[in-house]
């Protein structure tokens, strides 16, 4: 399997991790030699309630019974996107209340800045340094990493970026500024979060100029900070707020969503401003539906911060210099990247899944199924102190 996998599927890396993949369950995932791995990584925060969760199966099953992709996105009304469309509305503040699905969290990111630009009538639009909003040419045009940007221009024009909590750079969103595109926590850069009320002050910052405020959730939504959506943390409601990676739970899927005054604007000058044939496919907004009312139905919200608090007195070792993030959006920093990058290749070996963040070298990703156990908390971090233990004595 793993020579096929080089040979025949494109890579997005030279040495790619190369789990041979039987079948996963739960926070597990199990390699073809009949080997577990305990999951702290859920897909990149994709796997919301875990492998395989059995109400997330099941609505998978019922719905591919009924029927699968029937006509492009927004001519036909289906139940699946309808429930999952009305159930976000009822759990989001005012006045986010119309949504539009996509196949992915950078595809609902190019919606974003297109509805920002339609309903503004305005071009400019304001990033912050070091974020990752996708790798598609409007989200890559966001980035400031002119290694990843450079094979690919010319990129989308009138980008430009501020200091993520640098309320002095504030004065740069001006009536030029259609939206401003902040991360409600920052990914790649290492799980960095807002301080001293900072996306409230971006916010009122884009009221006062006329811009519109664009918060992507994909990584701190659906639960993964103790509340549906990371931006509740912060008191700061978005104009546009985007969606992806959970949302699914283990199925692809993106959304943005906004007032219907704002929203509207793309359904005409010109009509389908933003179309998509597969966003609001039924099997995966049946999905989608059954991990949102798991999530608002049950305690894992109220869990997450609990588990947090329990990942935080276990990760205390002296080759951790700090553990950053917020619920179950964890990234240790480890004293060099190279103990970093030892970390996430024996944790394998060792049955433990770890992972990178995108641009904080010394960083690892903990984004663990937010069905996660205490006991399975509590072997995973025993591994990972027993190899930063082997570690100290190498060096």
């Amino acid at each position: 399997m793993k020579q096929d996998f080089l040979k025949y599927q494109a890579q997005t890396s030279p040495y790619p991790l190369a789990m041979e993949v039987s079948h996963a369950s739960g926070s597990y995932i199990y390699d073809t030699a009949g080997k577990k791995h305990l999951d702290f990584v859920a897909g990149v925060s994709a796997c919301t309630l875990g492998h395989c969760h059995p109400r997330v199966v099941n609505a998978i099953k019922e719905q591919a019974e009924k029927y699968l992709h029937v006509m492009v996105y927004g001519e036909y009304a289906q139940g699946p996107a309808i429930e999952l469309c009305k159930l976000l509305a009822e759990h989001l503040p005012a006045p986010l209340e119309k949504t539009y699905l996509t196949n992915s969290g950078t595809e609902a990111i190019e919606g974003s800045l297109k509805l920002a630009r339609r309903y503004t009538g305005r071009s400019g639009i304001i990033a912050a340094k070091s974020a990752y909003h996708g790798n598609t040419m409007g989200s890559l045009s966001l980035m400031t990493y002119e290694e990843r940007q450079k094979p690919f221009r010319p990129l989308i024009p009138d980008i430009s970026w501020i200091e993520f909590n640098r309320e002095e750079d504030l004065e740069k969103i001006n009536e030029n500024t259609a939206g401003v595109i902040l991360e409600s926590i920052q990914g790649g850069a290492g799980f960095i979060q807002p301080q001293n009320d900072y996306l409230k002050k971006v916010k009122a910052r884009c009221e006062k100029v006329g811009a519109l405020l664009i918060l992507d959730e994909i990584q701190p939504g659906f639960g993964r900070t103790g509340k549906l959506f990371g931006f509740q943390n912060y008191n700061t409601v978005p104009h546009i707020l985007v969606m992806g990676k959970g949302m699914g739970g283990g199925l692809p899927i993106g959304a943005f969503t906004s007032s219907s005054e704002i929203m509207d604007t793309l359904s005409a000058n010109p009509k389908m401003g933003h179309i998509t044939t597969f966003g609001g496919n039924p099997v995966i907004a049946a999905a989608a539906l059954a991990t949102l009312q798991e999530l608002v139905a049950g305690d894992l919200l109220a869990q997450t911060l609990q588990k947090e608090q329990f990942f935080r007195e276990l990760l205390v070792h002296p080759l951790i210099s700090k553990v950053r993030g917020r619920g179950l959006m964890l990234a240790p920093i480890l004293t060099s990247e190279e103990i970093a990058n030892k970390l996430v290749l024996r944790a394998q070996d060792k049955g433990l899944i770890l992972f990178w963040l995108l641009f904080e070298g010394k960083a690892v990703r903990i984004t663990p199924p937010l069905t996660i156990s205490m006991s399975e908390i509590k072997e995973g971090c025993g591994i990972i102190i027993d190899i930063l233990n082997d570690l100290l004595q190498d060096n």
